[in-house]
């Protein structure tokens, strides 16, 4: 048994009693890869060949790190599993740089919308925040199917968002985003929070694990994250699965039931409905939902999200009034507003007392750096 586990944290490490526990279902197969995984190993020398690796949970003859030792598997990075089916983290073997790959089965169009959207000219435009497309290629066993590779992104709120000037930052950025794709001709039709995700390199200087992110790249020390409030972060749109593209001067008229937001009044099979305002309505709902709803002190964007949410389609702004709107409610906001914390509904009284406290202390710490300096 190999026992040389001085590089590693305390709680890493089994009692042995624990080490029979977890061998003995290390024999029996439970820690085995799921059907979505061996559907990702089995391409793996083909991606390789392609110039992106898999983790070496993914290799193939994969065996497990803690077999044979007293490593809690809990803590080994070959032991964290897959997220999601159709999409999984790789390394980009040229410069070791952490990606994306998402299998698109049976869906040119959300391919060609994506990097129509993320053209090299395109990109250039700061208020371009469509997740880029790095490269496509055809699956090897799939013929209809394309594998995307495009960066490595979290969710927008993992970790959550901690002060009103974070959030205004999040608004800012979604709202450039939309009307930038809605200029483009593109409704996106499915722009809810799980489909807009951020670039937390700023709040990782030294890097995260894929899947576990609040750990190490190894998935074994835990990680404190740097506040977004001083490293900003960037927030991109990702999946035009069911996104439409209108020719100019073409109705924005469409029909379908899909996407993640069933509150959107218009939603039909059958009656065509404005695909643009429709996505106001989203994101709108989106800020009601995320934000007003879930914090306090927040009212002074309630009108901006009425507006985004009135149940007439006829009656919501564009995104490009409601972008301006927003502009103008953002500069009655001082510095001060601006670095206060966000205060959670669900908190208690004594949870209350204590983050205040704690933020008035960086508050006033912030101001006197910037009055010495």
């Amino acid at each position: 048994m190999n026992d040389d586990l001085s590089h590693l944290p305390r709680h890493a490490i089994l009692s042995s009693d624990e080490v029979e526990v977890y061998q003995a279902a290390t024999e029996k197969g439970i820690f085995n890869l799921t059907t979505a995984e061996r559907w990702w190993r089995d391409r793996r020398q083909y991606l390789v060949s392609r110039g992106y690796d898999l983790r070496p949970r993914y290799h193939a003859g994969w065996v497990p790190s803690w077999k044979n030792t007293r490593r809690d598997p809990t803590f080994c990075e070959d032991y964290i599993m897959l997220e999601g089916p159709h999409v999984i983290d790789a390394v980009r073997v040229v410069d070791s740089v952490r990606v994306s790959i998402k299998c698109i089965r049976n869906n040119a169009q959300e391919v060609e919308i994506a990097k129509a959207l993320t053209s090299a000219e395109l990109l250039e435009n700061p208020k371009n925040h469509c997740v880029p497309i790095l490269d496509t290629f055809p699956d090897p066993f799939e013929p209809h199917s394309i594998l995307m590779i495009m960066p490595l992104l979290c969710p927008f709120d993992d970790p959550p968002l901690r002060s009103v000037f974070e959030l205004l930052d999040f608004i800012k950025q979604t709202l450039e985003g939309l009307s930038f794709i809605h200029s483009q001709g593109v409704a996106h039709r499915d722009c809810a929070s799980a489909n807009i995700m951020m670039d937390a390199t700023p709040l990782y200087p030294a890097g995260h694990h894929p899947v576990r992110r609040t750990f190490s790249v190894d998935g074994t020390y835990p990680l404190s994250p740097l506040s977004r409030i001083d490293n900003p972060v960037r927030y991109y749109f990702i999946d035009f699965g069911i996104s439409t593209r209108f020719a100019p001067g073409q109705s924005p008229l469409v029909t379908g039931a899909r996407g993640r937001d069933k509150e959107l009044p218009e939603l039909s099979r059958d009656i065509p409905y404005d695909a643009f305002k429709a996505d106001v309505f989203i994101l709108g709902n989106l800020y009601k939902k995320e934000f007003l709803e879930k914090y306090h002190d927040l009212s002074f964007l309630s009108h901006l999200v009425a507006a985004m949410t009135h149940q007439d389609p006829n009656k919501r702004p564009t995104v490009h009034f409601a972008l301006a709107f927003f502009q103008v409610i953002r500069g009655t906001r001082n510095a001060y507003t601006l670095r206060s914390r966000l205060r959670p509904k669900d908190e208690t009284v004594a949870e209350r007392v204590v983050y205040d406290a704690v933020a008035m202390a960086r508050a006033t710490l912030y101001h006197f750096l910037r009055v010495v300096a």
